[in-house]
């Protein structure tokens, strides 16, 4: 049978996988690159593509010798990235900067720009990614680049996604009108869509800023879902990592939409890829535009199904942080948490730390931890942060099903609920539904499975997921937790729409704090 591997690049680290068909994950190894932060500029956020393929080499190497097997014996390579996240190259492919990684935040003014002249102009392209263009996507990157970098603005050629960059570098392919793009990526963060002849039109594209002028043009080459073939191994990178050449490589993705066909993920599942931010992921037959989600996108996710994104702007982040502010680990601070009731904190917190993704899609939210006495700790403030993270993904996935996409599963994929068993029992307590965890670590076995359909070693992913995914543990619903959570919610859900939108109707928000103290003292009495 055919080993394949499957890359997966992070935020932090490119995580390299060997699988076979029968046999499943044979090995894992990972390399880290840095990522760049400005203290005086909390928005920036970047990478460089050297180091994050020299991390891919690294990595590639070492679980091709951990695990004894010969480079010349991989019969394909996927990979899946995170998004969106864009550089800016040359006419020959060549970076002109490093990538605005997805948690670069710098471009609010011209998301916002974006968003205006959309709804403006009736643009349809505006209501498949919620109604709500994101800081954090494709178009507002690459103008805020163009505006804030004058003197390379003459080398432009064109702009490339993370995954799109990865697999043009690893094929060869040096001219931007032969890059295969990623119908994934280009769909839910480019507002592509062949529903309206790809790209918006370049009229649009001007009258946001010439310097937009001929844009549409130089983000071409065939925009694919990833039952496709990206190229062929070069020889020159199968020296580097110690491969074949030739080898295919199918159309990237983006890895929260690969993570959910590694975690089993099928029409009428939700997975949420739990992380330092989350990625909501579903995809459903049929297809009906969901307001605030990331995107409606046909193909992104299984290329016969629409996929639904949307999602969290910090979770992992926000633990990190509060563990942080407390001079000490998020392991540490969880220590205990097991005993922790529902609501027995008294604290009530939302997730905006780093912005709203969905279903506000606004960037300029910050933390809110209503309830505070004297007596509370970092430790309290972990479990109310883990209960409001919870909360924010029943609202998201309330707004789903309400228009039409299937919710009768929940998988936690992802990193922290792995290591985490507080989490998805809060999860499936809040959202009063099983929770589902994979047993073992599912990233990059979606990458894996793709992989495997461009070796030929199955015919379909259903059949590749039958293979390789892995067994869940279970977490059910706690009646009394449940119970608990549905006095709090409505209160979460009051706050969340009173103070996360500038033109929201007045609400009553003082029985809030009262209700908070009634509630943790009913559960501390019991």
């Amino acid at each position: 049978m055919p080993i394949v591997a499957g890359v997966d690049f992070g935020t932090l680290s490119v995580r390299v996988t060997l699988l076979d068909s029968t046999q499943g994950r044979i090995g894992t190894a990972s390399a880290e690159y840095p990522l760049h932060r400005r203290r005086e500029d909390p928005d920036y956020a970047t990478q460089s593509h050297a180091d994050q393929m020299q991390a891919l080499v690294r990595a590639t190497r070492q679980v091709l010798t951990e695990n004894n097997i010969n480079g010349q014996d991989i019969a394909a390579i996927a990979l899946d990235t995170t998004g969106s996240s864009v550089i800016p190259v040359d006419a020959t492919l060549q970076p002109l900067d490093d990538y605005y990684l997805w948690c670069d935040h710098r471009a609010h003014n011209e998301a916002r720009q974006i968003t205006e002249l959309a709804h403006a102009e009736d643009l349809e392209a505006i209501q498949w990614c919620g109604g709500v263009y994101s800081h954090e996507w494709g178009f507002a990157k690459l103008l805020h680049w163009l505006r804030n970098n004058p003197d390379k603005r003459d080398r432009f050629a064109t702009a490339l996604e993370h995954c799109d960059m990865v697999a043009a570098t690893l094929t060869g392919v040096t001219d931007p009108a032969k890059v295969r793009r990623s119908a994934c990526a280009m769909g839910h963060k480019w507002m592509w869509n062949p529903k309206w002849d790809g790209l918006p039109p370049q009229s649009f594209l001007s009258k946001l800023d010439p310097l937009f002028d001929g844009i549409r043009a130089k983000l071409g080459g065939e925009y694919l879902a990833s039952d496709h073939i990206a190229g062929y191994l070069s020889s020159e990178w199968a020296e580097k990592m110690g491969l074949k050449p030739g080898i295919p490589i199918p159309v990237g993705a983006f890895d929260a939409h690969w993570d959910a066909i590694g975690a089993g993920c099928r029409e009428g599942d939700v997975v949420n890829v739990v992380g330092t931010s989350t990625c909501i992921i579903a995809m459903a037959k049929k297809t009906e535009l969901v307001p605030g989600v990331c995107g409606v996108v046909p193909g992104s996710v299984h290329p016969s199904y629409t996929g639904i994104e949307a999602g969290l702007s910090a979770t992992g982040d926000i633990f990190e942080s509060i563990a942080r502010r407390a001079n000490t680990k998020v392991r540490d601070l969880a220590q205990g948490l097991e005993a922790y009731r529902a609501g027995q904190t008294g604290l009530l917190r939302l997730s905006w730390d780093n912005g709203d993704r969905t279903i506000l899609v606004n960037p300029e939210l910050g933390g809110v931890t209503f309830g505070w006495n004297l007596l509370h700790t970092a430790q309290d403030e972990l479990f109310a942060a883990i209960e409001g993270t919870a909360f924010h993904t029943r609202i998201i996935l309330e707004r789903m099903a309400e228009h039409g996409v299937p919710v009768e599963r929940i998988i936690n994929a992802g990193g922290i609920p792995q290591n985490n068993a507080v989490l998805n029992q809060i999860y499936a307590n809040v959202l009063n539904k099983p929770v589902l965890v994979p047993d073992g670590t599912s990233t990059s076995l979606g990458s894996g499975i793709f992989a495997l359909l461009a070796a030929g070693a199955f015919k379909s992913i259903e059949e590749a997921q039958q293979s390789v995914c892995l067994r869940y543990r279970t977490f059910l619903p706690q009646s009394d937790a449940v119970a608990v959570y549905d006095q709090l919610y409505p209160l979460y859900r009051n706050a969340y729409f009173a103070l996360g939108q500038p033109d929201a109707a007045p609400a009553s928000l003082g029985t809030l704090l009262p209700e908070l103290r009634k509630i943790a003292a009913t559960t501390r009495s019991q």
